[in-house]
């Protein structure tokens, strides 16, 4: 017996690959939606540069006998170097060309239940408020600094940097 069920089951067939074919190409050509919410992946991933980048400073090659180059730096209050040293790390990038990461850096220490802070340096564009901007620190032991006692002996000094893209 020969009935139209075939030719039904082709018309359902057509259409389901159609609405396919269209759902498909309305995916690939959706774009991204860069929303607020979605901030905080680049500020972490900003955190993650600065925070390197002070780890690497506060890195020296033989830890018992050599003070690293951030010791070196909060002991002698080398605004300069920390901002050439600092300013390069951050920015190195592969290729060419550098990023645009802007900082903002100081020391705190406590003294006889004092807490100071001491700035320790800057890049050349300030804050401006466009960008988020992050903190990263990293503790530093040191044997004298601006703001303590230079007989104190050996003592721990945070050094904290605010971060930003420009």
């Amino acid at each position: 017996m020969v009935n139209d069920d075939g030719q039904l089951y082709t018309i359902e067939g057509v259409a389901a690959a159609l609405i396919l074919l269209l759902t498909a190409y309305m995916v690939v050509n959706s774009t991204s939606v860069y929303t607020a919410g979605d901030t905080h992946i680049s500020d972490m991933q900003l955190e993650v540069v600065g925070d390197d980048a002070l780890k690497m400073m506060n890195t020296a090659p033989n830890s018992s006998v050599d003070k690293t180059s951030l010791q070196t730096i909060v002991e002698t209050g080398d605004s300069a170097q920390f901002r050439t040293m600092f300013d390069t790390i951050v920015n190195a990038k592969t290729g060419t060309d550098r990023d645009r990461i802007q900082f903002m850096a100081n020391v705190t220490c406590e003294r006889d239940g004092v807490v100071s802070s001491v700035p320790l340096s800057e890049s050349s564009h300030m804050f401006a408020g466009g960008e988020h901007a992050v903190r990263v620190s990293e503790w530093v032991i040191v044997d004298s600094s601006d703001c303590t006692d230079p007989s104190s002996g050996k003592h721990a000094v945070l050094v904290e940097a605010l971060v930003w893209r420009d």
